[in-house]
């Protein structure tokens, strides 16, 4: 059992590392060929804090093991929802723009309401099984680029809004390239790590493998999301503290689901249903937050909200 497990967790630091590497090294690409700071962020960052979700996935997918990638996205948003919001919460009560309480928030709602109908065709179309095939891919994909045009207008159009940044020394091609192919072999190889380790610890404890997705492995994965929610609280951004888990939750459903469906057909477990449900409870408590208490804000008291229904989500998970 400590084997896999300590394996878990390097290649989970692994993950980590080599999601740094790749942000870095693309940001130095992206500053060399004149790219903006927005770009930078929109894309290359938002794809790197998501990276080891994404290669986790691409390999489990890729083997047939497709409760750890469904246990996986739907972990990662619980505990970015859950866990990752209440922790920023508790260090600073998250005022928020009204963009984010009207718009990005019912979108990551609607974002499962289209997973939800797409992938559970037993339930919703009376068929003998239910998957996420290509098609569904494709349609969630093309809702995908109807976001990132949403946030390329709303940032665009959003002048009142100053973006700081400390200077930063153009690093080399050299140093690029090296920082591209490390990130790379970190990513991979971490993600290999966590997925055939999971799998092994999941045998040896008697757990299924969407108990596996749902807590270690989401968990692990979501290392990234946390430190920038947390750096941001720190640096007083509210706005990209909040951003950063509500556009890692869409990011999450809208690309790296269909990404991994691709690869090949994802069979669904319809327990996974029970989860979906609770990740759509958060989404609706999160909204109401918004305009309870102070108007657009997360208060402290609505946190502890968030983390008891965690709590008892757990307890029920795990019972």
């Amino acid at each position: 059992m400590w084997i896999p497990l300590l394996l878990i967790i390097s290649g989970l630091i692994l993950l980590k590392q080599g999601a740094d590497w790749f942000i870095k090294g693309s940001s130095g690409l992206a500053r060399m060929f004149n790219v903006s700071e927005l770009t930078i962020g929109l894309t290359i960052v938002a794809i790197g804090t998501s990276s080891p979700e994404l290669f986790v996935n691409s390999f489990a997918s890729f083997k047939g093991n497709y409760d750890i990638v469904m246990g996986n996205i739907i972990g990662s948003n619980i505990f970015n929802l859950f866990i990752i919001l209440s922790i920023v919460g508790i260090v600073r009560p998250l005022k928020v723009q009204s963009s984010t309480a009207w718009r990005e928030i019912p979108f990551s709602l609607l974002a499962l309401l289209i997973l939800f109908f797409l992938i559970n065709d037993k339930l919703i179309f009376r068929k003998e099984f239910s998957q996420l095939g290509r098609a569904d891919a494709l349609i969630m994909l093309a809702f995908f680029l109807l976001f990132l045009y949403y946030a390329f207008r709303q940032l665009k159009n959003d002048t009142a809004i100053a973006v700081k940044r400390e200077q930063e020394a153009i690093i080399s091609s050299k140093k690029i390239v090296l920082l591209l192919i490390a990130g790379m072999a970190g990513l991979i190889s971490g993600g290999k790590l966590v997925l055939d380790n999971s799998v092994k610890l999941a045998i040896e404890l008697g757990l299924s493998e969407k108990i596996i997705g749902l807590t270690i492995v989401a968990a692990g994965t979501s290392l990234p999301e946390l430190a920038t929610s947390l750096v941001a609280i720190i640096k007083k951004n509210n706005d990209l503290a909040v951003g950063n888990i509500i556009g890692s939750n869409i990011f999450n459903i809208l690309f790296i689901l269909p990404v991994s469906s691709l690869i090949r057909p994802l069979q669904f477990n319809p327990a996974f249903n029970l989860d979906i449900s609770f990740i759509a409870f958060g989404t609706l408590v999160l909204f109401i937050a918004m305009y309870t208490g102070k108007r657009k804000q997360i208060d402290r008291w609505e946190v502890f909200v968030l983390l008891i229904c965690y709590a008892l989500y757990m307890i029920y998970m795990l019972k």
